[in-house]
């Protein structure tokens, strides 16, 4: 038997203020759409703002259905439409930021599985990592330089 460690590197800031200009900006685009966030059900709101490599900044927010699973959440909605309407263009930055009408979410709240394995699919499809930025409502904002780094174990198109 063989023990194998494998360890994620995350970066936190205490807040988005301590974030540099343009990613301070993504993160602001992020709280700005999880705003029309349509959640009536779970009253989870996300928003997601990816940076296309041409500075272009496109935006998503959750879209719930009462007929479950068929909505769609934010970080999908984004790369799904920037992928429609900017094809091509490499995705730099993804950033995210999730509330709740329920409770305080004060912490970062990462990406679903789901869209763990979306966000993959197009850093696979552009060979380059995508910079990801993930935080609450408020508060800490946790960083992490690719999306394999918080999915060490993946499925993508060499599994198959």
């Amino acid at each position: 038997m063989k023990k194998v460690e494998i360890v994620a590197t995350f970066l936190e800031y205490d807040s988005k203020e301590e974030l540099n200009e343009q990613d301070r900006n993504l993160m602001e685009k992020a709280i700005e759409i999880r705003k029309t966030a349509y959640a009536p059900y779970s009253k989870f709101k996300v928003g997601a703002a990816l940076l296309l490599e041409d500075g272009t900044i496109v935006q998503g927010s959750n879209q719930e259905n009462a007929a479950y699973p068929s909505g769609l959440c934010a970080e999908r909605t984004a790369i799904f439409y920037a992928n429609a309407i900017h094809p091509g263009k490499r995705i730099l930055k993804l950033a995210i930021s999730a509330s709740s009408d329920l409770k305080v979410t004060d912490q970062p709240i990462p990406p679903c599985g789901a869209c763990r394995q979306s966000i993959l699919e197009y850093e696979t499809k552009q060979k380059e990592p995508i910079e990801m930025f993930f935080m609450g409502a408020e508060g800490v904002v946790r960083y992490s330089p690719s999306l394999i780094n918080i999915l060490p174990f993946h499925f993508d198109k060499d599994s198959m």
